[in-house]
């Protein structure tokens, strides 16, 4: 099965991978202004994400070959990639499985180490929406704020909420798969991998998933990584400071 996208513009091919629990409409705004500069950009929505199919396989080596998969399906030969979080882990191994579909990787504040779950407190406000109640938004939202205190955090989730059928709200991701599989979203890339083309790391000043630390693990998989803070901006970097983010990674892929 082909993953879900948006496509626009017209020159070389840019994939966007969003992070867990995201989707494509995610990267709108960035997605256009890629497109003006002369890329067809192609924001996919991952397996088990948005407006893609479910699969009750959840793990990076399937979603590596999703996206290669993508490529094959589109005619597309050598693309660049951004990928963010679980979409900058997918990106790590599709770089690694697939170096000759690659032309420039962008990872945007995740590193190839292991992590441990830390999304205990999302999947508990997830779980926690009874839908066969069928609640409006706002009642939806006011589960979620007992759970999620971010309110950035729970206006992302909101984004995949959906009218399944009239008067019935859904959420479009896989919600039983990811409490089943929550921790293969934490897995490392798998030792003694390289990939030695170019890579451009890309962290939130204010995040803590890249330490200086991992600077080291970076370099030993990928021997030509560039690694870029953005300034003012956490985990959702690319949102919270979008402006320095575009100047980062359009200058890395004009290069």
């Amino acid at each position: 099965m082909m993953l879900e996208s948006r496509i626009e513009g017209e020159g070389k091919p840019l994939i966007i991978i969003h992070g867990f629990l995201g989707m494509s409409d995610n990267w709108k705004t960035l997605s256009g202004e890629y497109a003006e500069k002369g890329f067809q950009v192609h924001a996919v929505d991952m397996r088990n994400h948005g407006r893609s199919f479910h699969s009750d396989e959840f793990n990076y080596t399937v979603m590596a070959k999703d996206i290669y998969d993508y490529c094959v399906g589109h005619g597309l030969d050598k693309v660049s990639v951004i990928g963010h979080s679980m979409g900058g882990k997918t990106a790590m191994l599709f770089a690694v499985n697939y170096p000759e579909k690659l032309d420039k990787l962008i990872i945007a504040d995740i590193a190839p180490k292991y992590y441990t779950q830390h999304h205990q407190d999302i999947l508990a406000g997830l779980n926690a929406v009874d839908f066969s109640r069928k609640p409006s938004r706002s009642d939806v939202e006011t589960v979620l704020e007992n759970y999620i205190k971010d309110f950035g955090t729970r206006q992302f989730l909101m984004k995949s909420l959906y009218w399944k059928e009239k008067g019935q709200l859904a959420f479009r991701f896989n919600l039983d798969v990811f409490n089943e599989k929550i921790e293969n979203i934490g897995e490392a890339l798998p030792e003694n991998t390289v990939y030695n083309g170019e890579v451009l790391f890309l962290r939130g000043e204010k995040s803590p998933y890249i330490r200086d630390k991992d600077f080291e693990l970076i370099k030993k998989h990928f021997p030509k990584a560039e690694i870029v803070d953005i300034k003012k901006a956490g985990h959702w970097l690319h949102a919270e400071n979008p402006k320095d983010f575009f100047t980062a990674t359009i200058n890395f892929l004009q290069a």
